[in-house]
């Protein structure tokens, strides 16, 4: 069964050098750049000049890194290019004054000036608006970047019958995450009866975090409180949680304006509990893995 409630779990043209104009392009530093050889993406760090070799040292959105010799065989945005030397890296080490690198919200390296990708078949699905927005402050650089739409699905009851309707397949998958996903619950049996609908086994990821709300994935400590407070059974959960903090709660208005209130205190994933941060990056790497 492929969801998981806790832990973690390009093409490949093979491209030649043809008699046509490739264009070239300059090996700076924050330039994403495609090896087709190993699919490898990942922006410029530097370029290094090694036995009279010039290398590009390229950074994917996980930190790993991997160098290869400038020249044919990359693609930028989905188009062969001849990768070259910054003009001032010629006979010099290059990038070695270059400033750090930007990082966004999610931590990831940041590229500068690119062009968000066409949006894949592929989806992420969430369960609420709340969701949707958090995810998207956190993490939506790199889901422009990677080309990822996320969708709000206002509750998970009918999530069989969500999938079906979906159709998802090897070029269409679905990365979920779904709340309070933990052994026992109403949400675990929920996911468990959706991975057995046709054609979701190997195309569908169902993950979650353990908190009865998005709201709680925030860090108490960035509300400058120690811990969340606790909603007796039986009163609704929102309301309480901003009666708790002493917030105007009589009204959907007043739930409204405090969830705008505490996503208004998040601005990294440092912000974030990991049980969170590691599902999210669970989910887009299903979605961007070789064969999407």
């Amino acid at each position: 069964m492929e969801w998981n409630s806790w832990g973690p779990g390009t093409l490949d043209g093979g491209f030649r050098p043809a008699a046509r104009t490739v264009t070239k392009v300059p090996a700076t530093t924050g330039t994403v750049l495609e090896d087709t050889g190993t699919g490898f993406t990942g922006a410029v760090l530097r370029v290094e000049k090694s036995g009279g070799v010039h290398l590009v040292v390229l950074e994917d959105r996980k930190g790993r890194t991997k160098s290869f010799p400038l020249g044919f065989g990359f693609l930028v945005d989905g188009e062969p290019v001849e990768a070259v030397p910054p003009s001032a890296a010629v006979g010099s080490d290059a990038g070695a004054s270059a400033a750090p690198p930007r990082r966004t919200a999610s931590g990831s390296l940041r590229v500068e000036n690119a062009r968000a990708r066409t949006a894949r078949a592929s989806r992420i699905w969430v369960e609420g608006l709340h969701d949707a927005e958090l995810v998207e402050k956190v993490w939506g650089e790199d889901l422009r970047l990677e080309g990822i739409v996320v969708e709000p699905l206002h509750g998970v009851d009918d999530l069989a019958g969500a999938i079906t309707e979906f159709s998802p397949g090897p070029q269409r998958r679905l990365g979920i995450l779904v709340d309070h996903l933990v052994s026992g619950s109403k949400e675990e049996r929920i996911a468990a009866e959706a991975m057995r609908v046709p054609g979701a086994r190997g195309n569908v990821l169902i993950v979650g975090h353990p908190y009865v709300d998005v709201w709680q994935v925030i860090k108490p400590a960035v509300l400058g409180i120690r811990a969340w407070p606790v909603v007796p059974r039986g009163q609704d959960w929102k309301t309480g949680i901003l009666a708790g903090l002493g917030w105007p709660h009589r009204t959907k208005e007043d739930v409204g304006l405090g969830w705008k209130r505490l996503l208004a205190q998040v601005r990294t994933y440092a912000d974030l509990e990991p049980s969170l941060l590691g599902r999210v990056e669970e989910v887009i790497d299903f979605l961007t893995a070789t064969g999407d």
